[in-house]
């Protein structure tokens, strides 16, 4: 079963000024867009949704509650900056599983963070790179994690071009 979910932002403007307020593009928004209903297909909504707070990665999680993904609004956290530490966010986490073990959760984060923390929840030595969009799923429970699958925009284009 998957209650957790780590996600990377979409396509973001290049960085010419503050790299937190560096925006999703059109395209960016499309790859989400498409990501949102992969994870609507197959995991359904999720109980909380937890985001940097720079505006790329707030935006992304945007677009996660207008498809429908989670009912609550994004709650911003500090800890999933691109430079965030990975202990602190699975310090976190494991509080709140201790208070619900069924929750579901979304991640939504950045490059290096979200390969760190994929290594930090599941101890698999896997730190995979994520393409803009890409998420990895995780069923995990206080202490211990396992990596289901990871997906983004590609590989399901990839996939309906063979079908």
């Amino acid at each position: 079963m998957v209650n957790l979910v780590i996600m990377r932002h979409g396509e973001a403007e290049p960085q010419y000024l503050s790299d937190s307020e560096r925006q999703l593009t059109a395209a960016g928004q499309a790859e989400v867009s498409e990501m949102a209903q992969w994870l609507h297909h197959h995991y359904s909504a999720f109980d909380r949704i937890f985001s940097s707070p720079y505006r790329r990665t707030v935006q992304t999680a945007a677009v996660l509650v207008q498809k429908g993904l989670v009912s609550q609004a994004v709650e911003l956290n500090t800890d999933l900056v691109p430079e965030g530490n990975a202990q602190f966010v699975v310090d976190f986490l494991d509080m709140l599983y201790a208070e619900n073990p069924q929750a579901k959760i979304l991640l939504v984060s950045h490059m290096p963070l979200v390969s760190f923390l994929v290594e930090a929840f599941t101890r698999s030595g896997q730190t995979p790179i994520f393409d803009t969009a890409g998420v990895a799923c995780i069923d995990y429970h206080q202490h211990r994690g396992i990596f289901l699958e990871y997906a983004c925009p590609g590989m399901l284009h990839l996939v309906k071009s063979v079908s």
